[in-house]
């Protein structure tokens, strides 16, 4: 069993998937794909609450302003010029609280909220990463839930009353379902619903506005102690109650080997796509969603919409990598990009909310680390080929 993990300061890029049929797709330089054919999972999507902010699909992208300041005016004009209205920033609990509890610094959130509204672009803001003081035990650096809920409500509270109007939407925590990223202990759905819930009604306490996101899950093919698959994961959330408790559902959406439009089915027959991993290895794919989609219909949650918090494709071929088995060209990254997109607002709408990909890249890093291959720009601001097609493609909307 394997749990696909794409390390970015922590970070884990999982895959998600789409819900429907695709035709056959012939694209220049690409991969000719017949998907299983399927039937949409619901059309109650369609009389979606009138509250929701997000276009179906909207254009987001992931940065790296903290600590970044010579850099963010330059990356945040990239994202603009782009055609990106949304902006992914993590906002870590343990920079903002870190020395004691109701202490907090403000100093480098308000230079990256201000900047981000003088550039005119939305923002997510994911909130995760506990200070050392929250959990008694000695994991810190390693991510974990607090021993008490309630301190982390009390800083999404200060948070959110802080940037009210500001910060438009709130992920709340990454990847629940790994151990790793919840105190290097067994994951467990109801105690993340009871994290969820909290955050939920502080938030909502301080901004009635602000969107809450439940945290993107891996789509790993590894279960117990370390981890349990996001499909599970999610239907025990919502057994928990975690339907009254967010607003759109995240998910993780990146591709892997195959090109976008390949239904999870095909993925699973063809072990060039599912690394020989056969039914588990549906996951591999970017519309491994369509499975996370069905469990909100059959959970009687139709009407909200998901937002894709992190996808893309990784070129990192390097012979010791072991994302390698995975790698596409920077041209065909591109592609994939650029028909991801469409197939979401052709096939996804209007289920779909943000989609934000992965990444305008930190400036510190280099080619020896993994980041840098799923990225869009180089770290000195030249631009790849995902970039410069998805600037065609979004100047056009």
């Amino acid at each position: 069993m394997r749990i696909p993990c794409f390390f970015l300061h922590r970070i884990c890029i999982c895959a998600v998937v789409a819900f429907s049929a695709f035709a056959l797709v012939t694209c220049s330089g690409s991969t000719t794909v017949s998907p299983t054919a399927t039937k949409p999972a619901s059309n109650k999507a369609a009389t979606l609450p009138n509250w929701v902010k997000m276009d179906s699909p909207d254009y987001g992208i992931h940065v790296f302003l903290w600590g970044n300041a010579p850099t963010t005016e330059r990356d945040l004009n990239l994202a603009r010029e782009a055609g990106f209205k949304w902006v992914k920033q993590r906002f870590e609990w343990r920079y903002i609280e870190g020395n004691r509890k109701g202490t907090y610094e403000w100093n480098e959130p308000d230079r990256i909220v201000n900047a981000i509204n003088k550039a005119g672009l939305k923002v997510i803001a994911r909130v995760d990463n506990q200070p050392k003081w929250a959990r008694s035990d000695k994991i810190f650096p390693a991510s974990g839930p607090p021993d008490n809920m309630e301190d982390f409500g009390d800083f999404v509270y200060a948070l959110v009353d802080r940037y009210k109007g500001r910060i438009q939407a709130y992920e709340i925590w990454n990847e629940p379902n790994l151990a790793r990223e919840w105190g290097n202990k067994q994951p467990n759905a109801a105690e993340y619903v009871k994290m969820l819930e909290v955050a939920y009604k502080a938030a909502k306490k301080a901004d009635p506005n602000a969107l809450i996101l439940s945290a993107g899950l891996s789509p790993t093919t590894a279960s117990g102690a370390i981890a349990t698959p996001d499909v599970e994961f999610l239907k025990q959330m919502y057994a928990a109650g975690a339907k009254d408790y967010f607003d759109l559902l995240g998910v993780h959406a990146a591709g892997y080997k195959a090109p976008p439009e390949m239904s999870p089915d095909d993925i699973a027959k063809d072990p060039k796509y599912n690394h020989g991993e056969a039914e588990l290895g549906r996951i591999y794919g970017f519309r491994h969603a369509e499975d996370l989609r069905a469990v909100m219909v059959q959970s009687g949650d139709a009407n909200k919409q998901v937002a894709v918090l992190e996808f893309g494709w990784t070129s990192d071929d390097r012979p010791d990598s072991p994302y390698a088995w995975h790698a596409v060209s920077e041209k065909e990254k591109a592609d994939y990009l650029v028909r991801a997109f469409k197939f979401a607002k052709e096939r996804w709408s209007p289920w779909i909310g943000v989609m934000s990909a992965i990444y305008i890249p930190d400036p510190n890093w280099t080619k020896n680390d993994e980041q840098y291959y799923w990225s869009i720009t180089n770290p000195d601001g030249s631009t790849r080929p995902a970039y410069d097609a998805l600037r065609s493609l979004l100047r056009l909307k």
